[in-house]
């Protein structure tokens, strides 16, 4: 379904909505009473957000959590609703760009003092911060960190395919890719057909070749850029991407595939670490895959950044601003973002968090290190195809590009360029 929220829909109507007194601090005699919306409904992301539930409600909290299953559009449908009827949850899941957007429709909590009290601001990647205080202030917590091109390896597709060497480049993708075709697997990667999955082919193919082109190009819209040859070999990319994809699973997610990938029908799956949790709900074990950092063409890790958050509405009532600070206190926690990871197979927002002991996968540790080196050589960029890169206007008018070049293979990738390039101009 096409995401329809605008920002200038959104802001229509807002301005009497920011004359609303500021976030006061809870009162200690009341019980913290939480209402929440979140898409997390099922599988390791709806455990891990009832496990947060749950502690909530051991530290003497009433936990109202509001799950609206499907894609991110359904459940801003329900939060603009409650908004405009003027009665927002004490929190609500966003992200990116969106934070900023959204927070000028209706009054959000300062939680300047909470996060200076809970130290939080000096282990969180500077830019992932940034989306957080859109003006200056934190409004809103990350609470994971995934990277969308991780490249994950199913051990039985390697053994079948007689391959050892973990690909570092696309052309050592595309050559495994060729290997694993030719030892009989029809459909050698494991990728679904949905307009997220579609995108995520296109951005891990752009900043897989070229970061600093991406990042131009897509968080900075540089015209120039959006017409230049990295993002045309980007298409080309996408485009046997697709064609190693099974076609009958169009519109489907990945994890129709994932019983292939774990059996080696399929070797390779282009995903976030959200598909280790998605595994491992499913009773398939770590041994059955390994996770690496994606292909780049430059050899250091490029790590496409989506990361999940809360922000926080403004509410009068006692009960429900307890509930607030109690919700922060525990998303800045570093057992709590622990105990959330290791569920979800993402990795901690914190960067002092240990992940060398017990409960951490491979690619967990993998995925963290992929972090630092990317932030360190300025190769961490923000992903498009899950909203943390342009807002949602714009992200869908790029992301219908997209889909439209993976799915329709009369079109070639200089025209994929131009539809893109007008597609963003049409959108500004």
């Amino acid at each position: 379904m096409p995401i329809t929220t605008t920002r200038r829909r959104l802001l229509a109507g807002s301005a009497a909505a920011l004359a609303l007194p500021a976030f006061a601090r809870a009162q200690g005699a009341v019980k913290p009473r939480l209402t929440a919306i979140s898409q997390w409904s099922a599988g390791s992301d709806g455990a891990a957000i009832t496990a947060l539930g749950k502690k909530f409600e051991e530290k003497g909290g009433i936990w109202q959590h509001s799950p609206v299953p499907g894609f991110t559009t359904e459940m801003m449908n329900k939060l603009r609703a409650q908004i405009i009827a003027g009665d927002p949850p004490a929190c609500s899941q966003l992200k990116g760009p969106e934070i900023a957007a959204w927070s000028k429709i209706a009054p959000t909590v300062d939680l300047d003092s909470l996060v200076a009290a809970a130290g939080y601001e000096k282990v969180v990647a500077p830019d992932l911060a940034k989306l957080h205080k859109p003006a200056g202030k934190w409004i809103a917590l990350p609470l994971q960190i995934y990277s969308t091109n991780m490249l994950f390896l199913s051990k039985r597709g390697m053994d079948k395919a007689k391959a050892d060497k973990v690909p570092v480049t696309w052309a050592d993708f595309n050559e495994l890719a060729e290997k694993m075709k030719s030892a009989g697997m029809a459909y050698p990667l494991a990728n679904g057909g949905t307009r997220p999955d579609d995108g995520q082919k296109f951005e891990a193919s752009f900043a897989g070749i070229s970061p600093t082109a991406y990042r131009t190009a897509i968080m900075n819209l540089d015209k120039k850029a959006l017409q230049g040859p990295e993002i045309k070999a980007a298409f080309a990319q996408t485009r046997k991407i697709a064609d190693w994809c099974d076609p009958n699973v169009g519109a489907q997610p990945y994890a129709t595939n994932l019983k292939r990938f774990v059996d080696g029908d399929m070797g390779m799956l282009i995903m976030g670490g959200w598909a280790q949790g998605v595994l491992k709900n499913a009773g398939f074990k770590f041994d059955d895959f390994t996770i690496v950092p994606g292909p780049s063409d430059n050899g250091k890790p490029v790590f496409l950044l989506n990361a999940d958050a809360f922000i926080f509405w403004q509410r009068k009532e006692a009960d429900l601003q307890a509930g607030q600070t109690l919700m922060a206190q525990l998303v800045m926690d570093p057992a709590i973002q622990t105990m959330y990871s290791q569920i979800t197979g993402s990795i901690p927002v914190r960067t002092d968090v240990d992940l060398s002991g017990a409960g951490w996968s491979d690619g967990q540790r993998r995925t963290a290190a992929a972090l630092k080196d990317a932030v360190a050589s300025n190769q961490a960029v923000l992903s498009l195809a899950h909203n943390m890169a342009q807002e949602n206007g714009l992200t869908a008018a790029m992301i219908d590009v997209i889909t439209e070049y993976v799915k329709n293979k009369t079109i070639k990738p200089e025209e994929a360029v131009t539809r893109l390039a007008d597609a963003v101009e049409s959108s500004r």
